[in-house]
């Protein structure tokens, strides 16, 4: 696995948060926990399909990129390569979608999946102008549809959002308005997308 080495000036705890917290890390805790509510064994099972497209084969996609030189980490930070994995990523959840409904998945866990789509869709429209922050969007749209599913108590883990904001800001990868900015889109799309179709 290519790990993100830390500069001699940045924050450690920080690296750890963005690293630990991952858009990656957040899509895994939803398709288990959102398919374990859903249907037990077998929506883990769905879920996993789910995450295979979402998660896995994006995080492929950019470990190749890194080994071939276009990116420099697994975070992708420069905006004009962040469109190209964005609509990669685009092209890959939308086949799992297609792949789950063509199979009988639940419709919950097509709305979840959905629901990362359709986030992913809008900060693809604001990247090519401002660098609005991934990491808070789908930290805060997973809790977002976490507390939809099994109850407003868990709106209580909103604060691991403000810390993956606060990560974002102390790697000065992001600005706050830029962390504000995609707390804000990942909760409004990916709850609205989820609430609406399942």
């Amino acid at each position: 696995m290519t790990a993100t080495l830390t500069q001699p000036t940045e924050s450690r705890s920080a690296r750890l948060i963005t690293d630990g917290l991952d858009p990656k890390t957040w899509i895994i805790a939803d398709t288990l926990l959102i398919g374990w509510h859903t249907a037990g064994l077998a929506g883990i099972g769905w879920g996993l399909l789910g995450c295979l497209f979402a998660a896995v084969i994006p995080l492929a996609f950019i470990k190749y990129g890194i080994r071939r030189g276009r990116w420099a980490d697994r975070h992708v930070g420069q905006r004009q390569q962040r469109i190209v994995v964005m609509v990669f990523i685009i092209g890959s959840v939308a086949t799992g979608i297609l792949l789950m409904a063509l199979l009988g998945s639940p419709r919950t866990m097509i709305a979840l999946i959905a629901a990362m789509l359709v986030t992913l869709a809008a900060l693809l429209a604001v990247t090519p102008a401002w660098k609005i922050s991934v990491h808070a969007a789908v930290s805060s749209g997973s809790v977002a549809m976490l507390a939809m599913t099994y109850g407003p108590w868990l709106l209580l883990a909103y604060p691991l959002v403000a810390v993956v904001g606060w990560s974002r800001v102390e790697l000065k990868d992001h600005t706050l308005a830029q962390v504000l900015a995609g707390t804000a889109v990942g909760a409004a799309v990916a709850a609205t997308t989820f609430g609406l179709i399942r």
